[in-house]
């Protein structure tokens, strides 16, 4: 008879040969590896959480009381325009600036008994020099006709026996900076049949002049205005941190962070930034819009094409960036100082 095979304990040890088949494994540093990945994705997911939760908070606060809430970006609205402003008349002058740059010219009298031959020859000299972009040659007739047209009197100078304009060269130089025009000037009085060379840049100087003052006014408007809005929006947080005093206190208690105290009231800052900039957006349209017709007429009435320049998408983007970080800045000054008075009880 065939004996029955026993059978192994439960808690009896493998064999030798199967446990050479299984390898050993070290189960707690699997398991802690497992533990702090998902610990530090889970706390990534309630950090993200918790910030949209705070933005959506704050908007939701500030929707709850409009008026006062819209005065308060009206203020920093007001407090951007102006710099904006300064901005836009900047850009402007740079184009106006560039086109007078263009007009920069000096003008070569000849001699009166130089004839056409040799004021082709000194023409030809002229635009050898290197700092010499251009030339025009402007004969004695051509000189009188454009006088008797600028000035509208063609009877009365048609009745000349002579004509007592010379022939003249318009040069447009290489650059228009003052010393390389004067230098030049120097240079060209040197030529033989020159009688005269006339240069007047003074009114070139006058605008860059304004230019330099127009760029330190509006830096230093822009960032008095800037600190305007910090003071503006400062204060409406302090109130607001002063008007849930009992509650920061309360889940300070219970272990709250100032970084997690400080979150809410730093979205409310930006949404403050952010709706002061669209507001800036607002009111730059409707000012551009209100005086873009008399500024056209009056460029027209001297002959010129003026249109106001308007915030592109670029100076659109930069303008709500700097509202929203200073909204931002401002809360969180505002909440950090407050916050280091604040001790739960």
């Amino acid at each position: 008879m065939k004996r029955a095979a026993t059978p192994r304990p439960t808690g009896a040890a493998p064999s030798k040969r199967h446990a050479a088949k299984v390898p050993a494994e070290p189960p707690a540093a699997r398991s802690g590896a497992r533990s702090q990945q998902t610990r530090f994705s889970s706390r990534l997911r309630a950090w993200g959480r918790h910030h949209r939760a705070m933005a959506l908070d704050s908007l939701y606060r500030l929707i709850r009381h409009p008026m006062g809430n819209l005065l308060t970006m009206l203020a920093i609205a007001i407090a951007l325009v102006l710099p904006a402003a300064l901005w836009l008349t900047l850009d402007s002058a740079k184009l106006l600036d560039a086109e007078l740059d263009e007009s920069a010219t000096l003008t070569i009298y000849l001699e009166l008994s130089v004839d056409a031959s040799q004021a082709t020859r000194i023409e030809e000299a002229v635009v050898a020099d290197e700092d010499v972009a251009q030339t025009r040659l402007i004969t004695p007739e051509q000189g009188m006709a454009e006088f008797q047209q600028s000035l509208g009197l063609d009877d009365t100078l048609a009745g000349l026996e002579d004509n007592p304009l010379p022939t003249s060269i318009v040069i447009y130089p290489q650059s228009v900076e003052p010393t390389a025009i004067k230098q030049l000037a120097v240079r060209l009085e040197t030529f033989s049949g020159v009688d005269e060379v006339r240069v007047d840049l003074a009114w070139v100087e006058r605008l860059r002049h304004l230019a330099d003052l127009g760029r330190r006014v509006a830096l230093a408007l822009g960032v008095l205005f800037g600190f305007g809005v910090l003071l503006v929006v400062g204060n409406t947080i302090r109130l607001a941190v002063e008007s849930r005093r009992r509650e920061i206190e309360v889940v300070m208690l219970i272990g709250a962070t100032h970084a997690f105290v400080r979150r809410p009231f730093l979205y409310s800052g930006a949404w403050y930034g952010v709706g002061g900039g669209l507001l800036a957006l607002g009111l730059l349209g409707l000012g551009n819009h209100w005086l873009a017709m008399p500024v056209a007429a009056l460029a027209a009435s001297y002959g010129a094409n003026f249109v106001l320049p308007q915030l592109d998408v670029t100076g659109s983007t930069i303008l709500l960036s700097c509202s929203t970080l200073l909204g931002w800045l401002g809360a969180w000054l505002a909440v950090t100082r407050h916050l280091a008075s604040i001790r739960p009880r």
